[in-house]
């Protein structure tokens, strides 16, 4: 089979062994970044379209009759029209799991950083606050421990649960909240309830349009003064403008998002502005060397796979 990856930089930055991606396939032409206009171009001949993020939409697979498979190089296909590879009989394969103890340990490092107001002494010690100190330290910030403070989780999957044992392991006790327009369980708890109880939350559920703004002004004002926010899961879980509201007006202790609803964000978005006890990271949470290296093996698997007729982690 001839293969095309589109976006090959999204996942190997020159650390990766691709010996088992590329002994999968014929031919595999891989391009670092493929732009919307170059992209029917860049597939003609190929049977098989591997994309990260590169929109593979009808237009595209109209263009290019011969495909018949498509791999998503992450777990999400909204890149993906799902519906014309269906009635094109291409089959769509995506991968799974990769990142869970990547993206675990940064959110447990976003709760960290929070507790210990890291930004805040690292940037007083580089404003020589502590070399201008009258004894061996300051203690300007409040420093709380995670130990003994109750952690909600929205979305208890394979994330979910990887994240409250890392919490138990801190000493919290962790609430699982219950998502709208799911089967009621007894270890689930309704927002209403869940937030006022909470010192921390964390996200990690899909997004989809009941989960979408899951998180918005109204949610944010049940949690309790100086709780935290932390988002690893997708931008769109939460109000941005609500939260940076919350964050402005002093109601939360803090918060901390590795996701945006547009990325990358533009200059004008909430978020970027002047926010008080926020911390943002781009979208990194998942990259771990570890975890792109299993992008790569889970792609060449899903390859292989479909050549012997034996499909893994098919999509439709």
């Amino acid at each position: 089979m001839r293969a095309v990856f589109l976006d090959y930089r999204s996942i190997d930055l020159g650390d990766l062994d691709s010996t088992s991606l590329r002994a999968a396939f014929t031919e595999l032409q891989l391009y670092e970044f493929t732009e919307p206009s170059t992209t029917v171009e860049r597939l003609e001949g190929a049977e098989v379209a591997i994309s990260v993020k590169v929109v593979i939409d009808e237009t595209v697979m109209i263009a290019n009759p011969q495909l018949k498979l498509i791999l998503a190089g992450s777990t999400g296909t909204n890149h993906i029209d799902l519906n014309a590879a269906q009635a094109r009989g291409i089959t769509v394969c995506n991968c799974q799991g990769y990142g869970t103890p990547s993206v675990a340990q940064h959110t447990m490092m976003f709760l960290l950083a929070l507790a210990t107001n890291l930004p805040r002494y690292h940037s007083a010690v580089v404003a020589g606050k502590w070399q201008e100190a009258r004894q061996f330290c300051i203690l300007d910030f409040p420093i709380i421990e995670l130990e003994g403070k109750t952690l909600g989780l929205i979305g208890y999957g394979e994330l979910g649960k990887a994240v409250a044992r890392l919490a138990e392991a801190f000493g919290m006790t962790v609430l699982i909240g219950q998502l709208p327009n799911r089967p009621e369980q007894s270890d689930r708890h309704p927002l209403a309830e869940l937030l006022p109880r909470i010192d921390a939350l964390t996200l990690h559920c899909p997004l989809n349009e009941q989960t979408r703004n899951l998180i918005g002004a109204t949610e944010l004002a049940l949690m309790k003064p100086g709780a935290f926010v932390v988002n690893t899961g997708r931008g769109g879980l939460i109000d941005e403008q609500a939260l940076a509201d919350a964050l402005r007006r002093g109601h939360l202790g803090g918060a901390a998002t590795d996701v945006l609803t547009v990325e990358p964000p533009t200059a004008e978005h909430p978020l970027l502005a002047d926010i008080p006890r926020l911390i943002l990271t781009p979208h990194c949470a998942w990259g771990s060397k570890e975890a792109r290296q299993r992008i790569l093996s889970q792609l060449g698997e899903n390859a292989d796979s479909f050549s012997k007729g034996e499909i893994l982690r098919v999509v439709n």
